[in-house]
Protein backbone atom coordinates (compact mmCIF):
# COMPACT_ATOMS: atom_id res chain seq x y z
CA UNK A 1 0.00 0.00 0.00
CA UNK A 2 1.05 3.52 -0.57
CA UNK A 3 1.22 6.04 2.44
CA UNK A 4 1.26 9.65 0.34
CA UNK A 5 1.99 12.74 2.10
CA UNK A 6 -0.04 14.23 -0.11
CA UNK A 7 -3.24 15.50 1.45
CA UNK A 8 -6.80 15.38 0.68
CA UNK A 9 -7.73 18.94 -0.59
CA UNK A 10 -11.10 21.13 0.22
CA UNK A 11 -14.16 19.93 -1.47
CA UNK A 12 -17.36 21.52 -2.81
CA UNK A 13 -19.68 20.81 -5.78
CA UNK A 14 -18.00 23.37 -8.26
CA UNK A 15 -21.58 23.59 -10.15
CA UNK A 16 -23.92 24.59 -7.41
CA UNK A 17 -23.81 28.39 -8.59
CA UNK A 18 -26.91 30.57 -9.08
CA UNK A 19 -28.99 30.56 -12.31
CA UNK A 20 -27.79 34.36 -12.74
CA UNK A 21 -24.06 32.78 -12.84
CA UNK A 22 -24.80 29.89 -15.36
CA UNK A 23 -26.85 32.04 -17.69
CA UNK A 24 -23.93 34.32 -18.11
CA UNK A 25 -21.18 31.50 -19.18
CA UNK A 26 -23.73 30.44 -21.77
CA UNK A 27 -23.67 33.89 -23.03
CA UNK A 28 -19.81 34.29 -23.36
CA UNK A 29 -19.18 33.18 -26.91
CA UNK A 30 -20.90 33.50 -30.33
CA UNK A 31 -21.99 30.06 -30.58
CA UNK A 32 -23.97 28.14 -27.71
CA UNK A 33 -24.88 25.02 -25.53
CA UNK A 34 -27.14 24.46 -23.36
CA UNK A 35 -27.02 20.99 -21.32
CA UNK A 36 -29.88 19.95 -19.37
CA UNK A 37 -30.29 17.31 -16.48
CA UNK A 38 -33.27 16.98 -14.18
CA UNK A 39 -30.54 18.15 -11.21
CA UNK A 40 -27.13 17.98 -10.78
CA UNK A 41 -25.23 15.21 -9.39
CA UNK A 42 -21.48 13.46 -8.64
CA UNK A 43 -21.63 10.98 -11.29
CA UNK A 44 -23.90 11.25 -14.79
CA UNK A 45 -24.31 14.83 -14.21
CA UNK A 46 -20.55 15.85 -13.81
CA UNK A 47 -19.25 13.76 -16.52
CA UNK A 48 -21.84 14.09 -19.48
CA UNK A 49 -23.02 18.02 -18.92
CA UNK A 50 -20.35 19.44 -16.11
CA UNK A 51 -17.20 17.85 -17.72
CA UNK A 52 -18.52 18.85 -21.05
CA UNK A 53 -19.34 22.41 -20.54
CA UNK A 54 -15.67 22.57 -18.63
CA UNK A 55 -14.04 21.66 -22.33
CA UNK A 56 -16.01 23.47 -24.57
CA UNK A 57 -15.44 27.31 -22.09
CA UNK A 58 -11.85 26.10 -21.67
CA UNK A 59 -11.47 26.01 -25.49
CA UNK A 60 -9.30 28.98 -26.11
CA UNK A 61 -9.34 28.70 -30.19
CA UNK A 62 -13.53 27.89 -29.97
CA UNK A 63 -16.08 30.62 -30.47
CA UNK A 64 -18.19 27.88 -28.20
CA UNK A 65 -19.57 28.79 -24.90
CA UNK A 66 -21.64 26.30 -22.82
CA UNK A 67 -23.50 25.81 -19.53
CA UNK A 68 -25.80 23.50 -17.59
CA UNK A 69 -29.44 24.07 -16.40
CA UNK A 70 -31.79 21.60 -14.05
CA UNK A 71 -35.44 21.62 -13.68
CA UNK A 72 -35.51 23.91 -11.05
CA UNK A 73 -34.67 26.76 -13.70
CA UNK A 74 -37.86 25.96 -15.70
CA UNK A 75 -39.31 29.29 -15.29
CA UNK A 76 -36.41 30.61 -17.48
CA UNK A 77 -36.58 27.69 -19.69
CA UNK A 78 -37.67 30.47 -22.44
CA UNK A 79 -34.93 32.95 -22.03
CA UNK A 80 -32.72 29.72 -22.21
CA UNK A 81 -34.12 28.57 -25.19
CA UNK A 82 -33.59 32.23 -26.99
CA UNK A 83 -29.90 31.98 -25.94
CA UNK A 84 -28.60 28.31 -26.87
CA UNK A 85 -28.24 27.57 -30.38
CA UNK A 86 -28.00 23.77 -29.34
CA UNK A 87 -29.92 21.81 -26.41
CA UNK A 88 -28.11 18.03 -24.76
CA UNK A 89 -30.64 16.55 -22.52
CA UNK A 90 -28.54 14.81 -20.53
CA UNK A 91 -30.43 11.09 -19.12
CA UNK A 92 -33.48 12.56 -18.28
CA UNK A 93 -36.83 11.35 -17.71
CA UNK A 94 -39.97 12.65 -20.31
CA UNK A 95 -42.19 15.13 -18.42
CA UNK A 96 -44.28 18.00 -19.11
CA UNK A 97 -41.03 20.51 -18.05
CA UNK A 98 -38.45 18.70 -20.17
CA UNK A 99 -41.28 17.85 -23.24
CA UNK A 100 -41.69 21.96 -22.46
CA UNK A 101 -38.17 22.81 -22.72
CA UNK A 102 -37.48 20.74 -25.77
CA UNK A 103 -40.47 22.53 -27.64
CA UNK A 104 -39.15 25.64 -26.93
CA UNK A 105 -35.88 24.72 -29.21
CA UNK A 106 -38.00 23.21 -31.72
CA UNK A 107 -39.99 26.14 -32.23
CA UNK A 108 -36.82 28.24 -32.24
CA UNK A 109 -35.37 25.76 -35.03
CA UNK A 110 -32.85 24.63 -32.82
CA UNK A 111 -31.02 21.34 -32.82
CA UNK A 112 -31.50 18.98 -29.62
CA UNK A 113 -29.58 16.18 -28.62
CA UNK A 114 -29.69 13.33 -26.04
CA UNK A 115 -27.00 12.08 -24.41
CA UNK A 116 -26.41 8.88 -22.27
CA UNK A 117 -24.63 6.88 -20.39
CA UNK A 118 -26.10 3.68 -19.92
CA UNK A 119 -28.84 1.10 -21.36
CA UNK A 120 -31.66 2.51 -19.84
CA UNK A 121 -34.07 3.71 -22.39
CA UNK A 122 -35.23 0.10 -24.41
CA UNK A 123 -37.91 -1.91 -21.93
CA UNK A 124 -36.69 -4.65 -23.68
CA UNK A 125 -33.75 -4.73 -21.49
CA UNK A 126 -35.91 -3.65 -18.64
CA UNK A 127 -35.47 -7.39 -17.06
CA UNK A 128 -31.99 -7.75 -18.07
CA UNK A 129 -30.88 -4.22 -15.84
CA UNK A 130 -33.20 -5.22 -12.95
CA UNK A 131 -31.08 -8.70 -12.42
CA UNK A 132 -28.10 -7.21 -12.96
CA UNK A 133 -28.21 -4.48 -10.90
CA UNK A 134 -29.58 -7.90 -7.97
CA UNK A 135 -32.83 -6.04 -7.31
CA UNK A 136 -35.37 -7.83 -5.18
CA UNK A 137 -38.06 -8.83 -8.38
CA UNK A 138 -40.98 -9.23 -6.08
CA UNK A 139 -40.68 -6.27 -4.16
CA UNK A 140 -44.18 -4.23 -4.99
CA UNK A 141 -43.67 -1.72 -7.18
CA UNK A 142 -40.13 -2.47 -8.54
CA UNK A 143 -41.53 -3.51 -12.18
CA UNK A 144 -43.90 -0.02 -12.75
CA UNK A 145 -41.19 1.95 -11.47
CA UNK A 146 -38.22 0.38 -14.23
CA UNK A 147 -40.29 0.01 -16.61
CA UNK A 148 -41.31 3.76 -16.09
CA UNK A 149 -38.66 5.00 -15.76
CA UNK A 150 -36.92 3.45 -18.80
CA UNK A 151 -39.77 4.03 -20.87
CA UNK A 152 -39.54 7.96 -19.80
CA UNK A 153 -36.46 7.98 -20.97
CA UNK A 154 -36.93 6.47 -24.26
CA UNK A 155 -39.47 9.08 -25.07
CA UNK A 156 -37.07 11.95 -24.41
CA UNK A 157 -34.83 10.27 -26.65
CA UNK A 158 -37.76 10.16 -29.13
CA UNK A 159 -38.16 14.15 -29.26
CA UNK A 160 -34.48 14.49 -30.25
CA UNK A 161 -32.56 15.29 -33.53
CA UNK A 162 -29.46 13.33 -32.95
CA UNK A 163 -27.75 11.11 -29.84
CA UNK A 164 -24.33 11.22 -28.04
CA UNK A 165 -22.77 8.53 -25.83
CA UNK A 166 -19.77 7.07 -24.17
CA UNK A 167 -19.03 4.05 -26.44
CA UNK A 168 -19.37 2.53 -29.86
CA UNK A 169 -21.40 -0.86 -28.08
CA UNK A 170 -23.54 1.54 -26.33
CA UNK A 171 -24.00 3.87 -29.53
CA UNK A 172 -25.15 0.87 -31.65
CA UNK A 173 -27.82 -0.28 -29.11
CA UNK A 174 -28.94 3.86 -29.26
CA UNK A 175 -29.10 3.89 -33.10
CA UNK A 176 -30.99 0.19 -33.36
CA UNK A 177 -33.71 1.74 -30.70
CA UNK A 178 -33.75 5.32 -32.25
CA UNK A 179 -32.77 5.37 -35.74
CA UNK A 180 -31.38 8.66 -35.09
CA UNK A 181 -27.58 9.90 -35.75
CA UNK A 182 -25.18 8.65 -32.84
CA UNK A 183 -21.94 10.16 -31.89
CA UNK A 184 -19.38 9.37 -29.47
CA UNK A 185 -17.72 11.25 -26.57
CA UNK A 186 -16.16 8.94 -23.94
CA UNK A 187 -16.43 10.03 -20.30
CA UNK A 188 -13.20 11.73 -19.34
CA UNK A 189 -11.50 13.39 -16.39
CA UNK A 190 -11.81 17.16 -15.41
CA UNK A 191 -9.21 19.85 -14.62
CA UNK A 192 -10.02 19.34 -10.55
CA UNK A 193 -9.16 15.46 -10.89
CA UNK A 194 -6.15 15.61 -12.66
CA UNK A 195 -4.57 18.36 -11.04
CA UNK A 196 -4.86 16.06 -7.70
CA UNK A 197 -3.73 12.86 -9.60
CA UNK A 198 -0.41 15.36 -11.13
CA UNK A 199 0.32 15.68 -7.39
CA UNK A 200 -0.37 11.91 -6.07
CA UNK A 201 1.45 10.12 -9.55
CA UNK A 202 4.45 12.41 -8.79
CA UNK A 203 4.92 11.35 -5.25
CA UNK A 204 4.52 7.58 -6.39
CA UNK A 205 7.30 8.02 -9.06
CA UNK A 206 9.34 9.80 -6.70
CA UNK A 207 9.73 6.71 -4.28
CA UNK A 208 9.61 4.69 -7.73
CA UNK A 209 6.59 3.02 -6.41
CA UNK A 210 7.97 1.73 -3.18
CA UNK A 211 4.99 1.13 -0.46
CA UNK A 212 4.84 -0.12 2.83
CA UNK A 213 5.57 -3.82 2.39
CA UNK A 214 1.73 -4.61 1.81
CA UNK A 215 -0.03 -4.73 -1.24
CA UNK A 216 -3.92 -3.88 -0.88
CA UNK A 217 -6.56 -4.23 -3.76
CA UNK A 218 -9.19 -1.95 -3.69
CA UNK A 219 -13.26 -2.39 -4.70
CA UNK A 220 -14.02 1.16 -5.61
CA UNK A 221 -18.42 1.18 -5.67
CA UNK A 222 -20.30 4.00 -6.32
CA UNK A 223 -22.95 2.38 -5.25
CA UNK A 224 -24.64 -0.99 -3.61
CA UNK A 225 -25.86 -1.96 -7.35
CA UNK A 226 -22.38 -3.39 -7.89
CA UNK A 227 -23.07 -6.09 -5.35
CA UNK A 228 -23.42 -9.02 -7.45
CA UNK A 229 -20.27 -7.60 -9.32
CA UNK A 230 -18.39 -7.63 -6.43
CA UNK A 231 -19.76 -11.50 -5.78
CA UNK A 232 -17.34 -11.95 -8.63
CA UNK A 233 -13.84 -11.66 -7.71
CA UNK A 234 -14.64 -12.20 -3.85
CA UNK A 235 -14.05 -15.94 -3.53
CA UNK A 236 -11.06 -15.12 -5.70
CA UNK A 237 -9.94 -12.40 -2.63
CA UNK A 238 -10.66 -15.03 -0.14
CA UNK A 239 -8.23 -17.56 -1.82
CA UNK A 240 -5.00 -14.63 -2.61
CA UNK A 241 -5.42 -13.17 1.05
CA UNK A 242 -4.99 -17.20 2.48
CA UNK A 243 -2.13 -17.48 0.18
CA UNK A 244 -0.18 -14.69 0.34
CA UNK A 245 0.06 -12.81 3.96
CA UNK A 246 1.09 -9.44 2.75
CA UNK A 247 -2.01 -8.83 0.64
CA UNK A 248 -5.02 -6.50 2.04
CA UNK A 249 -8.24 -5.62 0.71
CA UNK A 250 -10.02 -1.64 0.88
CA UNK A 251 -13.50 -1.43 0.19
CA UNK A 252 -14.59 2.18 -0.80
CA UNK A 253 -18.71 2.94 -0.31
CA UNK A 254 -21.75 0.47 -0.08
CA UNK A 255 -20.49 -2.86 -0.82
CA UNK A 256 -20.67 -5.78 2.38
CA UNK A 257 -18.51 -8.78 2.43
CA UNK A 258 -19.74 -11.95 2.28
CA UNK A 259 -19.08 -15.11 5.22
CA UNK A 260 -15.90 -16.50 2.80
CA UNK A 261 -14.24 -12.94 3.99
CA UNK A 262 -14.99 -12.98 7.69
CA UNK A 263 -11.56 -14.98 8.60
CA UNK A 264 -9.74 -11.93 7.10
CA UNK A 265 -11.53 -9.00 8.72
CA UNK A 266 -8.27 -7.79 10.20
CA UNK A 267 -6.94 -7.22 6.53
CA UNK A 268 -9.56 -5.66 4.93
CA UNK A 269 -10.08 -2.13 5.68
CA UNK A 270 -13.51 -0.23 4.68
CA UNK A 271 -13.12 4.06 3.08
CA UNK A 272 -17.06 5.91 3.04
CA UNK A 273 -18.29 7.23 -0.46
CA UNK A 274 -15.13 9.89 -0.88
CA UNK A 275 -16.07 13.26 -3.84
CA UNK A 276 -14.70 12.50 -6.99
CA UNK A 277 -11.59 14.61 -6.80
CA UNK A 278 -10.36 13.56 -3.26
CA UNK A 279 -11.11 9.71 -4.37
CA UNK A 280 -8.16 9.97 -7.21
CA UNK A 281 -5.90 10.44 -3.88
CA UNK A 282 -7.50 7.98 -2.22
CA UNK A 283 -7.26 5.27 -5.49
CA UNK A 284 -3.57 6.16 -5.64
CA UNK A 285 -2.62 4.50 -2.22
CA UNK A 286 -3.73 1.08 -3.40
CA UNK A 287 -1.65 -1.09 -5.98
CA UNK A 288 -4.45 -2.65 -7.77
CA UNK A 289 -7.98 -1.62 -8.84
CA UNK A 290 -10.25 -4.16 -8.83
CA UNK A 291 -13.11 -4.16 -11.62
CA UNK A 292 -15.21 -6.88 -11.89
CA UNK A 293 -18.47 -6.72 -14.22
CA UNK A 294 -21.05 -9.49 -14.88
CA UNK A 295 -20.71 -10.19 -18.83
CA UNK A 296 -24.06 -9.19 -20.26
CA UNK A 297 -25.08 -6.51 -22.85
CA UNK A 298 -25.83 -4.15 -19.89
CA UNK A 299 -22.21 -4.30 -18.55
CA UNK A 300 -20.88 -4.13 -21.73
CA UNK A 301 -22.75 -0.51 -22.11
CA UNK A 302 -20.44 0.60 -19.38
CA UNK A 303 -17.56 3.00 -19.74
CA UNK A 304 -13.83 2.67 -19.27
CA UNK A 305 -14.33 5.63 -16.07
CA UNK A 306 -12.94 3.04 -13.42
CA UNK A 307 -9.58 2.23 -15.14
CA UNK A 308 -8.31 5.69 -16.75
CA UNK A 309 -9.48 6.94 -12.91
CA UNK A 310 -6.88 4.88 -11.16
CA UNK A 311 -4.52 4.84 -13.75
CA UNK A 312 -4.10 9.03 -13.31
CA UNK A 313 -2.78 8.15 -10.31
CA UNK A 314 -0.58 5.36 -11.42
CA UNK A 315 -2.80 2.75 -9.90
CA UNK A 316 -2.93 -0.30 -11.63
CA UNK A 317 -6.61 -2.20 -12.74
CA UNK A 318 -7.51 -5.82 -13.10
CA UNK A 319 -11.26 -6.04 -15.14
CA UNK A 320 -13.28 -8.08 -16.26
CA UNK A 321 -12.99 -8.02 -20.48
CA UNK A 322 -15.89 -6.08 -21.11
CA UNK A 323 -16.18 -3.99 -24.28
CA UNK A 324 -14.72 -0.99 -22.96
CA UNK A 325 -12.28 -2.78 -20.56
CA UNK A 326 -11.02 -5.07 -23.25
CA UNK A 327 -10.30 -2.40 -25.72
CA UNK A 328 -9.01 0.23 -23.49
CA UNK A 329 -6.39 -3.05 -20.91
CA UNK A 330 -3.14 -4.39 -22.90
CA UNK A 331 -3.48 -6.97 -20.46
CA UNK A 332 0.34 -7.20 -19.04
CA UNK A 333 0.94 -3.66 -20.73
CA UNK A 334 -1.13 -1.11 -18.83
CA UNK A 335 -3.39 -3.57 -16.88
CA UNK A 336 -4.58 -7.34 -16.37
CA UNK A 337 -7.99 -8.70 -17.81
CA UNK A 338 -9.53 -11.78 -15.95
CA UNK A 339 -12.73 -13.71 -17.07
CA UNK A 340 -14.69 -15.15 -14.04
CA UNK A 341 -13.29 -18.07 -13.44
CA UNK A 342 -9.40 -16.72 -13.56
CA UNK A 343 -9.91 -13.65 -11.32
CA UNK A 344 -7.83 -15.61 -8.69
CA UNK A 345 -4.92 -16.78 -11.22
CA UNK A 346 -4.67 -13.17 -12.90
CA UNK A 347 -4.34 -11.56 -8.98
CA UNK A 348 -1.32 -13.41 -8.36
CA UNK A 349 0.23 -12.75 -12.05
CA UNK A 350 -0.13 -9.70 -11.21
CA UNK A 351 1.54 -9.59 -7.56
CA UNK A 352 4.16 -11.77 -8.98
CA UNK A 353 4.82 -9.10 -11.62
CA UNK A 354 6.38 -5.92 -9.25
CA UNK A 355 9.16 -5.75 -11.29
CA UNK A 356 7.28 -4.48 -14.34
CA UNK A 357 4.71 -2.82 -11.82
CA UNK A 358 6.61 0.96 -12.51
CA UNK A 359 6.83 0.76 -16.42
CA UNK A 360 3.17 -0.86 -16.59
CA UNK A 361 1.93 2.24 -14.24
CA UNK A 362 3.08 4.88 -16.17
CA UNK A 363 2.04 3.47 -19.30
CA UNK A 364 -1.27 3.23 -18.32
CA UNK A 365 -1.23 6.58 -17.00
CA UNK A 366 0.22 8.00 -20.54
CA UNK A 367 -2.25 6.02 -21.93
CA UNK A 368 -5.70 7.05 -19.44
CA UNK A 369 -4.15 10.85 -20.19
CA UNK A 370 -3.86 10.85 -23.70
CA UNK A 371 -7.57 9.37 -24.34
CA UNK A 372 -9.58 10.55 -21.59
CA UNK A 373 -8.04 14.01 -20.16
CA UNK A 374 -10.31 16.92 -20.87
CA UNK A 375 -7.86 18.83 -23.17
CA UNK A 376 -7.70 16.08 -25.63
CA UNK A 377 -12.00 15.95 -25.68
CA UNK A 378 -13.13 19.27 -27.57
CA UNK A 379 -12.67 17.83 -31.41
CA UNK A 380 -15.21 15.10 -30.27
CA UNK A 381 -17.54 17.60 -27.93
CA UNK A 382 -17.64 19.72 -31.20
CA UNK A 383 -18.05 16.99 -33.67
CA UNK A 384 -21.15 15.10 -31.55
CA UNK A 385 -22.91 18.73 -31.26
CA UNK A 386 -22.01 18.90 -35.40
CA UNK A 387 -20.46 22.43 -34.85
CA UNK A 388 -17.60 21.51 -36.62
Amino acid sequence: MFELDTPPVPYADPWLQPLSVRLAMLYQRKVRVAYFYEEPNNSTFRYRAYNMAQVLNGNQMGNVSASYFFLSDSERFGEIADAADVLVICRSRYCHQVSGLIAKFRARRKRVLFDVDDLVFDTDYAHLLVATLGLEVTQDGLWDDWFAMIARMGQTLKLCDGAITTNEYLAQKLANYSGLPVFVVPNFMNKEQLELAEKVFVEKQRTRFSGNGKVCLGYFSGSPSHRLDYAIVEPALAEVMAERPNVEVMVVGYIDHGPVMREFSHRISRQPFHDYVNLQRLLGTVEFNLMPLQSNAFTDCKSELKYFEAASVGTLSIASPSFTYRRAIRDGENGYLAKAHEWTGVILRALDRSEAYEAMAVEARCDALSKFGWQHQAEAILRALQLC
